[in-house]
């Protein structure tokens, strides 16, 4: 599962634009060096479980907290490729970003959730009204909230956000400085087993679940570094599929990467994994429903087109990394 969305953790790595030089065709993988963005327990965590961590290129790992400075730094190219939630690439594409999703995923929308304290007043979405909210700017759940609320004849001016990164807005919640947080799994799953939340909403009926592979364009027109994203993006793929097969391992691995208690895991799991599918026209769309809903709120200042930022280059080769067992 991608940790849409540990723990509480880790500033991302100082990381230098300047890039190790690659091999000039895509024949000679080893001596290709893929900069992969990851967040705590999530890609490197996931390959590593199912096996599929030596690839015939050098992987640099850099970690951060959340995606959009993770696409920041795809951008820039202090990065080639990480993986992030439905809503930083919206964001990443709203300010001309230099970056194309390459591969996606979907997971359940249960986990995507606003919690309250257990012994919170507050019991529907209406109730949010003039209250404070913790989220991570530009994440996924940022997307989650904003629909929340225009689902329930609200927007992001009938509240107060209070923007912090995960680890910070698990400390505003457990010490009752925000009303509500808004939030992904694997800290769902770790605010309802260890911080006595309540769930007053989850995505059902509004969060669609996506999670992509995102690429910098500096490393898409780079041959070496193609050929290993091509490698990259379906051996998460794979991994993706065997997590789903062996939900009780990768809980395992993911509360051992982070530091979690397995009983945090062992719930996120049992949610439900995020599974590779298509970058198809369904997709696309309610991606653009979503970047559409952020200008209409007037949370973005222009329009997103979001296929322009969609590359299908290894539709092919993710096909049949999903079609094979």
């Amino acid at each position: 599962m991608l940790l849409r969305k540990g723990i509480l953790l880790l500033s991302a790595f100082a990381l230098a634009a300047c890039g190790t030089s690659t091999a000039t065709s895509g024949d000679d993988l080893t001596k290709v060096v893929l900069k992969v963005g990851d967040q705590k327990g999530s890609q490197k965590a996931l390959l590593t479980a199912a096996g599929l961590e030596k690839a015939p290129y050098k992987i640099e790992w850099s970690t951060f907290t959340s995606g959009p400075p993770l696409l920041e730094a795809a951008s820039g190219g202090a990065i080639d490729i990480g993986a992030v939630g439905n809503t930083p690439p919206i964001f990443a594409a709203a300010a001309n970003a230099k970056i194309a999703i390459v591969s996606s995923a979907r997971g359940n929308v249960t986990s995507d959730a606003i919690l309250v304290p257990a012994d919170s007043p507050l019991r529907t979405v209406q109730d949010l009204r003039g209250k404070t909210v913790g989220v991570a700017k530009g994440s996924s759940a940022h997307g989650q909230l904003l629909l929340t609320l225009k689902a329930a004849s609200l927007s992001t001016k009938d509240i107060k956000q209070a923007f912090l990164q995960p680890s910070d807005a698990y400390a505003a919640f457990t010490q009752k400085r925000v009303d509500a947080w808004a939030i992904w799994d694997p800290y769902t799953s770790q605010a309802l087993q260890e911080a006595n939340a309540r769930v007053l909403v989850d995505g059902t009926g509004t969060a669609n679940g996506y999670t992509f592979e995102v690429a910098g364009r500096a490393a898409l027109a780079d041959a070496g570094k193609t050929a290993a994203i091509k490698d990259y993006v379906t051996r998460i793929a794979k991994a993706q599929k065997w997590s789903d097969a062996h939900r009780t391992e990768w809980a395992t691995a993911w509360s051992a990467d982070t530091g979690l208690a397995v009983k945090v895991t062992t719930a996120a799991t049992a949610s439900g994994p995020d599974l590779p599918v298509a970058l198809d026209d369904q997709l696309v769309g309610s991606e653009q429903q979503l970047a559409d809903a952020f200008t209409a709120d007037g949370v973005l200042t222009s329009t997103v087109d979001f296929a322009a930022f969609v590359d299908k280059r290894y539709a092919a080769d993710l096909q049949a990394a999903r079609s094979n067992p």
